[in-house]
């Protein structure tokens, strides 16, 4: 599986009888997967369809989805009204020779009033149906152009998080081929340090000022966080490299990339040391930033 970003836009129209429908889908950053539809009033029925089909493609992210649909104009069908004509008949016969004994003609039924009604014809449940389904195959084809954009977002993420990690792992080996991380260094500057402390105060324990050194320059070394910076390496490059919803995965590893930066500026005894700590924390600083926006 590919990686995927989470921002994208995907828009679909089509036409189903006498219906013309739009679909509008915007993605964006967002801690879960979170909907908000809007559906124009008698497309209700459609939510549930809709939610089920965005759970199933995706895991993270705010979801817009807007459905907009206009229909031209329906067909009628003239409906008569029976009892009306009824009586009209039974009144005609009444009044006899009191009225012109023609027939009556349909443009004179016509122009009565509430004998002949034109209404719109109601669509039956199989048309219903019909058009729901092609409106909802619609969704699922932007629900797939949404999917393709947020993969190529994530292909593109994936390149910059690859040349991020790369650049820590470098000033990771940085850090560990300093000189200052020699144990011929560390001796220097520990005989140098207990040196300068005994000319200045000639009364103090030497042997303590030695065991004192001794615990010193095992909390300033630095192997343990140069190794876990390495293993977070590794653990983040499989991660890419495995694909699918690994953002929340990712975003932890970058908060302990930047715990062990802030570990080695802390105990660093070198300019260069903590100059590569500083940038380290730079670099770590970019790749959160840009794993926020993976799913």
């Amino acid at each position: 599986m590919s990686l995927q970003s989470m921002t994208g836009f995907a828009r679909r129209e089509g036409t189903v009888g006498r219906y013309r429908w739009v679909w509008e889908l915007r993605s964006v950053n967002g801690k879960g997967l979170d909907f908000r539809l809007r559906l124009p009033p008698g497309f209700e029925r459609l939510e549930a369809d809709v939610r089920r089909l965005l759970s199933e493609a995706f895991s993270r992210g705010n979801m817009q989805v807007s459905l907009s649909v206009s229909a031209s104009d329906a067909p009628l069908a003239a409906v008569i009204n029976r009892d009306a004509l009824a009586a009209l008949l039974t009144l005609r016969g009444e009044l006899g020779d009191l009225i012109d004994p023609a027939p009556l003609r349909l443009d004179s039924l016509l122009s009565i009033r509430g004998i002949v009604d034109f209404r719109e014809v109601e669509e039956d449940t199989a048309e219903t149906e019909s058009r729901d389904a092609a409106i909802l195959d619609g969704f699922a084809a932007a629900l797939a152009d949404l999917g393709e954009m947020r993969r190529r977002e994530g292909e593109t993420l994936a390149g910059l998080l690859q040349g991020q990690i790369a650049k820590i792992a470098e000033l990771a080996a940085t850090v560990e081929q300093d000189p200052s991380r020699t144990p011929e260094e560390i001796a220097r500057r520990l005989t140098a340090q207990v040196a300068a402390l005994l000319e200045a105060a000639p009364s103090l324990d030497r042997d303590r000022l030695h065991q004192e050194a001794a615990v010193l320059a095992t909390k300033a070394d630095l192997r343990e966080e140069i190794d876990r910076l390495t293993s977070h390496v590794a653990a983040a490059r499989e991660l890419i490299a495995r694909g699918g919803p690994v953002g929340r995965k990712l975003d932890f590893l970058a908060q302990e990339f930047n715990r062990e930066s802030n570990t080695i500026c802390s105990k660093s005894n070198s300019a260069a040391v903590t100059a590569a700590g500083i940038e380290l924390k730079v670099v770590i600083d970019q790749f959160r930033e840009q794993v926020q926006n993976l799913e």
